[in-house]
């Protein structure tokens, strides 16, 4: 449920075979994975850090699981916009492999099947060890990557779409990564994943935010395409910013000066908040998002490394 995280120029369709791995990365959009990435591996840094528990098959079911979640939304985002035509020549984004006839729409929902019956057996591990409270992770983030594009009121046709991302690429990824290790959750894991989610969010906003002006034309209320532009961009800030704050604050509660780190990376937030508003509509815009997108992976590394440097000094 989260935009694409490249601002390359896309293929040439005439470089592109139909139903080749080239397409099927297109539809998949590995760059866009980071953002279910990061969620573990802060979750797994932070409960050896301040509960000294860590196993490593947990983390790597955790990690194979959150990143199918994201397969899922991304194949569902594809086929969900060709399907609606919602998809046409005046978007600037990436080409979407459906609507360019690279996959047939009939290959990628079969697939989104497989990812998701897969994304379930991996998990199974992990709602055995967790029960009920992973149970509800596992089902709850799989509708919501469903539901982003799917079903008759998609999510992304809403105003929610970036506090769902919030929600399950933030507060539940992180949380529920930080439960399967040490089986509770502090409440300075529930500051990391806030601050996670955040940044996630503020990658949808910012792609929504390109997108404004095609999605009103195509029927989409977006948080974007509902809140005039000044609102947005002082949220934009909002999502870029706060999480720093709140790793001050998990620095203050556990006594710990290595959870500073992150701060590290608040000069590229301020950067990109005053970058988006004069930015000129197009590649410009799709830089800032994959821009977006890095400073995520830079806080979470940073915050990552901090926790485990809390533990080992």
């Amino acid at each position: 449920m989260t935009p694409p995280a490249s601002a390359a120029t896309p293929p040439s369709p005439l470089a592109i075979e139909p139903g080749s791995p080239a397409a099927w990365r297109i539809a998949i959009r590995p760059k866009t994975l980071w953002i279910a990435t990061i969620p573990v591996l802060v979750a797994t840094c932070l409960a050896w850090s301040l509960d000294g528990a860590f196993s490593a098959w947990i983390a790597a079911v955790a990690l194979a699981a959150a990143v199918l979640m994201q397969v899922i939304s991304n194949l569902q985002n594809d086929v969900g916009y060709t399907q609606r035509g919602a998809e046409t020549g005046a978007r600037i984004g990436l080409p979407r492999a459906t609507a360019q006839g690279w996959l047939a729409p009939s290959a990628v929902r079969r697939a989104i099947v497989v990812a998701i019956v897969a994304a379930q057996v991996i998990a199974l591990p992990l709602m055995l060890r967790g029960g009920w409270p992973i149970v509800l992770t596992s089902v709850s983030s799989t509708v919501a990557a469903w539901a982003y594009m799917g079903g008759p009121r998609p999510i992304a046709y809403t105003p929610f779409g970036e506090f769902t991302v919030f929600v399950f690429f933030g507060l539940v990824a992180v949380v529920g990564a930080y439960y399967v290790q040490a089986g509770t959750v502090p409440a300075a894991a529930w500051l990391a994943a806030a601050a996670i989610g955040l940044h996630a969010a503020a990658v949808l906003l910012v792609n929504n935010f390109r997108d404004r002006v095609h999605d009103l034309a195509t029927g989409r209320r977006t948080l974007a395409a509902v809140v005039p532009a000044p609102l947005l961009l002082g949220l934009y800030t909002l999502l870029l910013v706060a999480p720093f704050a709140l790793t001050l604050t998990i620095a203050a509660q556990v006594s710990g000066r290595w959870f500073l780190l992150p701060l590290l990376a608040l000069p590229r937030a301020i950067g990109l908040a005053r970058a988006l508003p004069v930015a000129p509509a197009g590649a410009a815009q799709n830089a800032l998002l994959f821009r977006t997108v890095m400073l995520e992976v830079a806080f979470g590394l940073l915050l990552s490394l901090g926790a485990l440097l809390h533990r080992a000094t």
